[in-house]
């Protein structure tokens, strides 16, 4: 299971200072493809994880009525709407070296 955020993951956006972003890989467009795919990671986790939640409230005699009005179900949802972004878990843990990567070898 992936860990959702950690308690000092921002909910909102920041401004980022792009120099210091850069400096681990050098090149701010080297940075921003490693942000992207590390916070596609973590939506992918976070939406199987809640997909998995929610299986448990599915029934195939449910009606629309009884789906919008079971309340564990509606507070698992709110759950994960209040989590931070991936993007944001996915800077922080870049930020504090947490996330490991590898360039491509160029052919010469």
């Amino acid at each position: 299971m992936i860990t959702m955020a950690n308690k000092k993951t921002p909910t909102n956006t920041l401004t980022r200072n792009l120099n210091e972003l850069a400096e681990p890989t050098g090149n701010i467009y080297e940075t921003v493809v490693v942000l992207a795919k590390r916070a596609n990671q973590i939506a992918i986790a976070e939406k199987k994880e809640l997909t998995r939640k929610l299986e448990d409230f599915k029934n195939d005699r449910d009606t629309m009525e009884e789906v919008f009005e079971n309340r564990e179900q509606i507070e698992i949802s709110k759950y994960y709407e209040r989590q931070p972004k991936p993007s944001l878990v996915a800077i922080e843990e870049f930020k504090d070296g947490e996330v490991s990567y590898r360039m491509a070898k160029q052919d010469e």
